[in-house]
């Protein structure tokens, strides 16, 4: 039995948004043997772009029942049948949502007519349920309201059954098809044709825009588990809505994704990436010679073209280490601008010669250089030909790429002909250093 079901409601997604009209159809294959049909108050206020598609109002619902008064009634009609709707799942998140609210748990097989009309009619201009039934000669009278909506949906369904859409039908509702849980815009096959390895995945939008940026062990199983679960909160559901296409590359270890990913979160900068947005690194420890001779360490913003000893995420993390250095190797702090007071022509009198007072900020910074230590890391690459080669330069990531596993390396600059520059971050940094405390193996110390 099949119920075919249209709603109207408050807004695009269950979890803040009421249901104002709701129609079903119970049909047995051949004909319709139930139809219920009733308008609902959601006891909010409809807005009014929602009134002007619809034509219900605020007026029209004040007395209609509340969906827990019908909430009975319909679990009745719903259960132990295949639930269909023309893009199936905002119809059913509505109402299983609703109906849990109420008390009742919805399990049903849910078929899209979406999904049937293309695979039964491929090759048609669009797929809405207007242009549809106008491309079939169809008729739909009272549209976007529930009762004229779900008609429609029944001739549709009779349509596609009629044209050989049984054979589709007994294909999508199969516990191995992916059609009653994937976005309305994918297909299995473009979950089959991912690897199954680890790497970077990408969702794009309708404009091939990439909007999500994720990494996985196997991208295919990863990919799949997005779309599992159907959340009904307003974030859940415009993700699933926007989601297009589907895009990978591959890795050749889990760390390389780590890294890939990472980077290319700060890069594209997705809408739907929430984490890892925070600022990428702004100062950096600097030196230079000042009028009189003197070294001097600075921290500052960091600059593009200008050399620098060390880079931080936060200021108060450069300041921190720089008081440190200050207290350990007896650096002037007025020299080091950790106390900003303005330097007199007494404080001069009262130092020591730059010649000595320099020998104490070299002892300094060599001594932050060997706690800074270059390395690179090698791991197995996607060939066997190949070989993966992280590289850490001074304790900042410098890059990653492939070489030829034959390549024997000991300088930075002869291992950075085959790299790929990329952006330092905590998140790359700190799973390489942890990826090392695991396969000290792997590490190759190098020297600059």
């Amino acid at each position: 039995m099949y119920a075919i079901v249209d709603i109207e409601t408050t807004g695009g997604h269950a979890s803040a948004n009421g249901i104002t009209e709701i129609a079903v159809y119970i049909h047995d294959g051949k004909k319709v043997v139930k139809h219920f049909e009733t308008l609902i108050n959601p006891l909010q206020k409809i807005p009014a772009y929602i009134t002007a598609l619809t034509g219900i109002d605020n007026y029209m619902v004040a007395d209609a029942p509340l969906f827990e008064d019908i909430a009975a009634t319909l679990y009745q009609l719903l259960n132990d049948t295949i639930f269909v709707a023309h893009n199936v799942n905002f119809d059913y998140s509505f109402v299983k949502h609703h109906l849990k609210a109420a008390g009742y748990e919805l399990a049903e097989k849910k078929l899209c007519t979406v999904r049937l009309s293309r695979k039964t009619f491929p090759g048609l201009p669009s797929y809405s349920l207007g242009n549809l039934c106008r491309s079939l000669s169809l008729p739909i009278d009272n549209r976007h309201r529930a009762g004229g909506d779900a008609k429609a949906t029944v001739k549709l369904l009779e349509h596609c059954i009629a044209n050989g859409g049984d054979e589709h039908i007994a294909q999508m509702l199969k516990k191995s098809s992916a059609e009653q849980w994937l976005p309305l815009h994918l297909t299995k096959a473009d979950i089959l044709k991912l690897s199954a390895g680890p790497g970077v995945y990408y969702f794009h939008d309708a404009k091939d825009k990439i909007v999500y940026v994720g990494k996985a062990i196997n991208i295919k199983k990863r990919v799949s588990s997005h779309f599992t679960h159907n959340n009904p909160d307003r974030k859940r559901q415009n993700f699933l809505r926007t989601i297009c296409k589907i895009t990978c590359k591959e890795c050749a270890t889990e760390l390389e994704a780590i890294v890939l990913e990472s980077a290319e979160i700060r890069r594209l900068w997705p809408k739907y990436n929430y984490s890892q947005k925070q600022p990428a690194q702004k100062f950096a420890l600097y030196m230079f010679e000042d009028g009189r001779g003197y070294q001097r360490l600075a921290i500052d913003k960091k600059k593009k073209n200008v050399p620098s000893l060390y880079c931080f995420n936060l200021l108060h993390e450069g300041l921190v280490m720089l008081k440190k250095m200050a207290e350990e190797f007896e650096l002037h702090e007025k020299l080091c601008f950790i106390d900003k007071t303005p330097f007199s022509e007494l404080d001069y009198i009262a130092l020591e010669s730059p010649f000595i007072y320099n020998k104490k900020i070299k002892i300094a910074v060599e001594a932050l250089e060997e706690k800074l230590p270059t390395f690179a890391v090698m791991d197995k690459g996607i060939k066997e030909e190949e070989k993966l080669c992280l590289l850490i330069e001074r304790g900042s990531f410098w890059g990653m790429g492939y070489m030829p596993s034959d390549t024997v390396i000991t300088s930075t600059t002869e291992l950075k002909t085959y790299l790929n520059p990329y952006t330092d971050n905590d998140i790359i940094r700190n799973s390489i250093y942890s990826f090392i405390e695991k396969n000290p193996d792997k590490l190759i110390n190098l020297f600059i």
